[in-house]
């Protein structure tokens, strides 16, 4: 695995949010009340926690995203810039409030809720303010919790000036073909394969996307096809309990990888690492590492 002294530069269009976590003995039934034992909030949005991942691993961070004019939204703008995330392209929306996600956790297992809100006004005009950015980026990250408009246009922009383009596919929609040959890779969850692709047969899906097609499932593994063999790696830790944001972390720390021109193989290593990490800390961004913690 080679990092190199350069910092990569990385453009991140996305989500940013509050989680509210919610801890319970179960996780309710339809038409059933629960209590939680307790509740703690955290920084999130599948954006937001790339970009700061990105940050965190080296990387030149903007990050182009949508806030309220809320209290929340200014508290997410300031642990963003704390993180030396460029916020000069977030978005302040009067007519929506700042995104928030409601988590319901129960031994290790959790029922997500996300408001989207703020994040659902994100448009193309936004992308179009940071076109010489993006222009002078190396790598343009996305997922799909803003308009799948605004993710459709970026990726054609992007590749329109050369530029390497990933994108964690969830929540789990369905991707255009023109979109999916675009992007340089895609990483997706192994049970939104038929949402995403149209087919949910594994190796039929990873072998007509060799090397650009990577699936993970919730044991922080992670296969591919190579174009020869399927590859499968996985990095489960006994302590593996905190399990938001680590799709996120796999994205941006296999983002970083490539962006220092490893292979694909050093690229899905990192990515799982940076993974585990995250679990050891409550909260999607918490744990996230730091270049210096794979010295």
């Amino acid at each position: 695995m080679n990092i190199t002294s350069e910092s990569p530069k990385i453009i991140v269009v996305g989500s940013c949010s509050l989680d509210l976590i919610m801890y319970t003995d179960k996780i309710p039934a339809p038409n059933e009340t629960v209590l939680a034992k307790n509740s703690e909030s955290y920084f999130g949005g599948k954006g937001a926690n790339q970009a700061v991942a990105a940050s965190r691993l080296g990387a030149s961070v903007h990050f182009i995203g949508c806030v309220g004019m809320d209290p929340l939204g200014q508290q997410i703008m300031r642990n963003l810039v704390n993180e030396n995330v460029n916020v000069g392209f977030v978005g302040e929306c009067d007519r929506e409030p700042t995104g928030t996600a409601y988590v319901t956790m129960s031994g290790g297992e959790s029922a997500i809720v996300v408001v989207p809100a703020a994040n659902r006004s994100l448009k193309i005009e936004h992308i179009e303010a940071a076109s010489k950015y993006i222009h002078a980026a190396d790598l343009v990250l996305l997922q799909l919790e803003i308009p799948l408009d605004v993710v459709e246009y970026t990726v054609k922009k992007a590749k329109a000036y050369g530029k390497i383009v990933g994108l964690y596919a969830s929540p789990g929609l369905a991707l255009k073909a023109e979109i999916i040959d675009l992007v340089d890779f895609i990483v997706a969850k192994s049970g939104e394969l038929e949402i995403i692709f149209g087919d949910d047969q594994r190796e039929k899906v990873l072998k007509k996307y060799f090397n650009k097609v990577f699936i993970r499932d919730e044991t922080n593994s992670t296969v591919y096809f190579d174009g020869t063999e399927m590859k499968y790696f996985r990095n489960e830790n006994s302590s593996m309990v905190h399990k938001m944001g680590m799709g996120d972390a796999f994205t941006a720390g296999f983002a970083i990888a490539l962006c220092h021109k490893n292979t694909i193989e050093d690229c899905v290593k990192f990515g799982n690492e940076v993974s585990s990490r995250v679990s050891l800390g409550k909260g999607a961004q918490t744990a996230l590492p730091k270049l210096s913690d794979f010295k």
